[in-house]
């Protein structure tokens, strides 16, 4: 396995700015359907710009390349991000953002792998994205293939069964092709994660289940590029994972600031309010 670091896919222009770029796309999205999961799309944005700006291997001209890593998101409602990242990658075109959530759209919601190029799985039903990235990757070593398969995952499906039986299969199987990321953002639909069934701390816990576990600033690209280096340079015959805490609705202080539950909610008039704030730290 070609498990050496590798730079940018598109190293002319900074990772700072691929995760406001993939923000701002999130933000316009939202405001065609003047609603949408733009808190985890805002949150997360830092960890998709290193993702596939700095660690993954693909081609936007063939998304069904063989040779490609895969990218898993096994929480469907985050697609609204995922779309930001692909057509920040030129897998979606930009000028599709507008259809988002239409009839018709290649852009769904929820993500659903039928419709959207560079989908690779139908997420939604949360704590099956891990076992059915566990497979993909058992499937690459056995084909000779030296991809990676990353799966992006919430801090919700901590909680859910299938996920820690993805865990033992991964490390029974000796997966190191298999990068999990965790969107650790302490909110879910019952309340905050903490306080559900993600009592932490996690690392210990994975490492617990024979994983290399990394647990990270999810907002701090420096850290991200670092922790994904190293997941994909180990040379030990384990799966890896990558905790990021990352904070919702990062980038818009006036969304940050309020009392976040797993649904941000953005009246009419804040939109172009959300956008302003945006631009006023875009990076040079």
């Amino acid at each position: 396995m070609n498990a050496s670091p590798r730079p940018s896919v598109l190293a002319n222009m900074s990772l700072e700015l691929r995760a406001w770029n993939i923000r701002r796309k999130a933000l316009l999205m939202g405001e065609v359907q003047g609603q949408g999961y733009v808190g985890q799309a805002l949150g997360v944005a830092d960890v998709l710009a290193t993702a596939w700006f700095h660690a993954m291997d693909y081609r936007a001209e063939d998304p069904e390349w063989e040779g490609r890593d895969r990218f898993y998101l096994s929480i469907g409602h985050y697609a609204i991000a995922l779309y930001a990242a692909l057509m920040e990658a030129g897998i979606l075109p930009e000028d599709e953002l507008e259809t988002y959530g239409m009839d018709d759209s290649r852009m769904p919601m929820s993500g659903m792998a039928s419709y959207t190029p560079g989908m690779e799985i139908t997420g939604g039903s949360l704590g099956h994205g891990l076992g059915i990235a566990v497979g993909a990757a058992l499937g690459l070593k056995r084909k000779g293939n030296p991809a990676f398969v990353y799966n992006l995952m919430s801090d919700g499906e901590l909680g859910e069964g299938s996920t820690w039986e993805a865990v033992m299969s991964a490390n029974q199987w000796q997966l190191d092709n298999l990068i999990c990321i965790v969107d650790f953002n302490n909110q879910q639909a019952d309340g905050p994660s903490r306080e559900m069934l993600a009592r932490g701390p996690e690392a210990p816990k994975w490492a617990a289940f024979g994983w290399h576990a990394q647990e990270v600033d999810g907002n701090d690209l420096a850290a991200l590029v670092a922790a994904f280096d190293t997941a994909r340079a180990l040379t030990d015959p384990k799966p890896r994972v990558i905790i990021c805490n990352t904070r919702m609705c990062k980038g818009v202080d006036f969304l940050e600031a309020r009392e976040i539950t797993h649904f941000v909610r953005v009246e009419p008039d804040e939109w172009a309010k959300a956008l302003a704030k945006l631009d006023e730290g875009k990076p040079q």
